[in-house]
């Protein structure tokens, strides 16, 4: 009997092969009691450099063969690697309670992953993730244990896993690795990330694949609905194999709709946007046929270096999105960090709770040399295409006025210094606190669009941090809640002839594609590989019975029924 793992399909598609299970690395660390203090933090200090020395091969290797924007992940290591409240504490600790560099290199580690993975955002539990990968380097450094690579693998496999670290992700050979599953993470966990990136399948969460499969067990991935088969019998491969092909013939008819604009059967027509992080991204953007950019997060041009980018630098990466999207419309979110995304040049404070804490807007209204220097870049950019301007994490009127005051005084000095700016910059907000959705009638009125992110908006308004486990069943997209804070802010954009689009994850998914069309959403923006399947699905619907599923869905009392409604009113068509 084929033996079933359920977890959560991260990547989609269906990989067959033998098993290749990562092993974790035998390390037995000991407090000792050492005599020579300075040649223990030499010691170390030669394990850091060791460490270094290797991470820069794989930042060169994942350059040359995923792109920079990848890369940039090792940057944020080799960071880590040279962060003093890391590496000097490190020694201090050697130093002041005369310990071994191994004891005091996992205390350290494991009181900075322990922090980072209490935070409620995506990005610090990365961070955690940075963190354990590099000190897990160090360690093995420390204690003479060769580390397990993935880089060896020379015959087509898929890889079973604790988890996968940015290091084990970008020594993965796509020549032989033709998917994988891991115990932990979810759909936003770094190693889902990349595994859409690869379009290789993987399936996350299992809980105890490491436990269940052994290294040559036949294994099937199914990353379609989130299974791992363990030597399944034939019955089950010929039916998988199957359901690969059509599959593969699905893909076939997606690709088709490259060119085809995004309309339903009743002709109405709405916008399917992509999500980016780089200017790297833009070839899976524009080979997927998205119809612009929904969401640019320039963060990523603040993380993984030592200081704030120039004016120049950010003018020219903004340039660059703008000039590639040849005037299709390009949504830029100003600087989203703060307390739960640490820039460590910034010195900004710790906090009990930064998720509800000093970032977003409010720290760039409040650090406005530096605001300014983006918004200049931005709006000498305005110059190469469509571009509009989005604020992050607005709570109050004020501050979005505050936000459109500095634009238009930038705006102002540009012009009188002979710069070329667009005419016209729309400038919209970031819908992802409940108190926003509940008077987006009022912002309406002074707002140029918005865009619902709703990763953070489902979070917030059912206080349920969807990366943890005891409370991920209450990160609900379609409860009822949710739904009719969605309908407020697209019914007050239109009521004020302002368009409302959707940035966050649910804009993707098929459950949420027919119900967000019935809601009235003008815009949805997914990640690039998701653009094709939504076309295919808004092209099978009819907006007057989309209309209909709507007003029924937010009727209904609980989350599962919305989605049981969906299916058996068989809107999901893939």
């Amino acid at each position: 009997m084929t033996n079933t793992l359920e977890g959560i399909a991260a990547s989609k598609g269906i990989a067959f092969a033998k098993a290749f299970v990562l092993e974790q690395p035998e390390m037995t660390i000991e407090k000792q009691e050492i005599n020579d203090v300075d040649a223990e933090i030499t010691r170390f200090k030669d394990a850091v450099n060791s460490s270094k020395e290797e991470l820069q091969i794989i930042k060169d290797k994942t350059l040359n063969d995923m792109g920079e924007d990848k890369a940039e992940i090792f940057s944020a290591h080799l960071l880590v690697l040279e962060d003093p409240e890391i590496i000097e504490g490190v020694s201090s600790k050697i130093k002041d309670d005369n310990v071994n560099a191994e004891h005091a290199m996992k205390e350290l580690s494991d009181m900075y992953i322990t922090m980072f993975e209490g935070m409620d955002n995506e990005y610090m539990k990365e961070r955690a993730s940075d963190i354990r990968d590099v000190s897990q380097r160090i360690l093995l450094h420390l204690l003479g244990v060769e580390n397990t690579s993935l880089a060896a693998i020379q015959e087509e496999t898929v890889v079973i896993a604790e988890d996968l670290t940015p290091s084990d992700t970008a020594q993965l050979d796509l020549t032989y690795v033709l998917g994988f599953a891991t115990d932990i993470g979810g759909r936003t966990s770094h190693s889902a990330i990349m595994a859409r990136s690869m379009e290789i399948p993987a399936v996350v969460g299992t809980k105890e694949a490491t436990k269940t499969v052994s290294t040559g067990d036949t294994v099937i991935i199914d990353g379609l609905e989130g299974h791992v088969l363990i030597n399944p019998d034939e019955t089950v491969v010929n039916t998988y194999k199957e359901k690969q092909a059509e599959y593969n013939r699905q893909k076939e008819e997606w690709a088709k709709l490259v060119s085809e604009k995004s309309i339903t059967t009743d002709e109405h027509q709405v916008e399917l946007a992509a999500n980016i992080g780089t200017p790297n991204d833009l070839d899976g953007v524009l080979s997927n046929g998205a119809q612009g950019i929904g969401l640019y997060r320039t963060e990523f041009l603040y993380m993984g270096r030592n200081e704030l980018p120039s004016e120049e630098e950010q003018f020219e990466a903004y340039k660059t999105v703008l000039e590639k999207m040849e005037n299709k419309p390009v949504v830029i979110r100003t600087l989203d960090v703060g307390g739960d995304k640490e820039l460590p040049y910034l010195n900004l404070p710790q906090e009990l709770n930064p998720f509800l804490g000093f970032r977003a807007i409010r720290l760039c209204l409040e650090e406005k040399d530096m605001f300014r220097t983006q918004l200049r870049a931005l709006l000498r950019a305005s110059a190469f295409g469509n571009l509009k301007i989005m604020f992050p994490m607005v709570a109050t009127l004020e501050e979005f006025r505050e936000a459109k005051a500095m634009v238009e005084d930038v705006k102002e000095t540009l012009i009188k210094e002979g710069q070329a700016v667009a005419d016209k910059v729309e400038t919209g907000i970031m819908v992802e606190i409940p108190s926003t959705a509940a008077i987006a009638d009022l912002f309406a009125k002074e707002v140029d669009f918005f865009s619902i992110g709703t990763n953070d908006l489902i979070q917030y308004t059912l206080a349920a941090d969807r990366m943890s486990e005891k409370v991920a069943h209450l990160y609900q997209p379609y409860h009822p809640a949710i739904l009719r804070l969605v309908k407020n802010v697209i019914d007050a954009a239109h009521n004020e002839g302002k368009w409302a689009g959707m940035c966050g994850e649910m804009a993707g998914e098929e459950t949420a594609v027919p119900l967000l069309l019935g809601l009235g959403l003008d815009e949805f923006s997914m990640s690039a590989t998701s653009v094709l399947p939504a076309r295919s699905q808004v092209r099978s619907l009819s907006k007057k019975e989309t209309e209909a599923l709507a007003e029924e869905a937010i009727q209904l009392p609980t989350s599962k029924e919305v989605a049981e409604l969906v299916e058996r009113k068989g809107f999901i068509v893939s």
